[in-house]
């Protein structure tokens, strides 16, 4: 497979991630957690079964465990913590702040440095952030209050505060994530299986102790997991490694800038969150500052 098909492939699975997330229902954060990586592992056991690794050879080292099961853990919990408790729309964007913080982290590793783009690119991310957040939290109409009566959004989503900070926190460590990954190169893919199993063993887990279990309604609400496990949260972390060992990384980091406009408008153009302006104004301000951030003119 051609590496940068394989990249954008990801990015068109990552761009899915929150529709699914939003018609999988009221399924507890750490059993949704589980339940996709239990698929995402087997998506991995299938990808032996065509590549036949020599596992004799394959070594992780500690560290590679530690950033790889924070990294996918982490992030995917935290996730489905903010579509679950804030507009999805606006907490969609706001972790796609990712892409940003992956540019300026890269700015303190060794050979690089911080430049005035990456400052500008900050200030237009971080702008549509603000947008977002204090257009919710002040109550005002974010394109849903029409549906919400006098309540505003404060009834149907009562922890709107705690979402976008899930949201900020899930932008954080896929960052961290991608950026210490860059130290860790000669491990190979097939480790991502195994990050992806020791993912759901612990999800599973936490969710014994500390949720009551709410399964998956429907066939809309499974085959939704299903598709989260196959897709976003499963085959595109191998399509993404591979893309990134063999392919073109300046144009698919690039491409990555628009997986929040394409994730907004599945979520639009499906109907499971209204258009406004402002979600529109957050949308453009926060690919604009991604790319300005990744130029290395000034």
């Amino acid at each position: 497979m051609n590496p940068n098909f394989a990249g954008i492939a990801s990015i068109l699975m990552w761009s899915l991630l929150a529709y699914f997330v939003a018609i999988s229902g009221n399924v507890p954060p750490f059993l949704l957690l589980g339940l996709t990586f239990v698929v995402a592992t087997c998506v991995g056991l299938v990808r032996f079964l065509f590549k036949k690794p020599d596992f004799s050879k394959l070594k992780i080292p500690f560290v590679a465990w530690v950033v790889g099961i924070g990294g996918l853990f982490g992030y995917h919990y935290f996730y489905y913590v903010a579509l679950q408790n804030a507009p999805v729309a606006e907490a969609n964007i706001i972790n796609y702040l990712w892409p940003l913080f992956i540019v300026l982290g890269s700015a303190f590793l060794p050979g690089e440095k911080l430049r005035l783009a990456h400052i500008i690119g900050a200030l237009f991310g971080f702008s549509g952030v603000a947008l977002l957040v204090g257009k919710s939290l002040i109550g005002t109409d974010s394109g849903l209050g029409s549906d919400l009566g006098n309540g505003g959004q404060s009834e149907l989503y009562p922890n709107i505060a705690y979402g976008y900070f899930a949201a900020i926190l899930c932008s954080l460590i896929w960052s961290s994530y991608s950026v210490l990954s860059r130290a860790l190169k000669k491990v190979p893919t097939d480790a991502v299986v195994f990050y992806c199993f020791v993912t759901s063993v612990l999800a599973f887990i936490a969710h014994g102790i500390s949720e009551e279990t709410i399964w998956p309604q429907g066939m809309l609400q499974w085959g939704a997991v299903l598709l989260m496990g196959l897709m976003p949260v499963g085959g595109a972390f191998y399509t993404w490694d591979y893309a990134m060992k063999n392919g073109n990384i300046q144009l698919l980091g690039s491409l990555c800038y628009f997986i929040p406009v394409l994730s907004t408008l599945i979520l639009v153009v499906t109907g499971t969150a209204p258009m406004s302006w402002h979600l529109g104004a957050a949308t453009v301000l926060v690919t604009v500052g991604a790319l300005i951030a990744s130029q290395k003119k000034f």
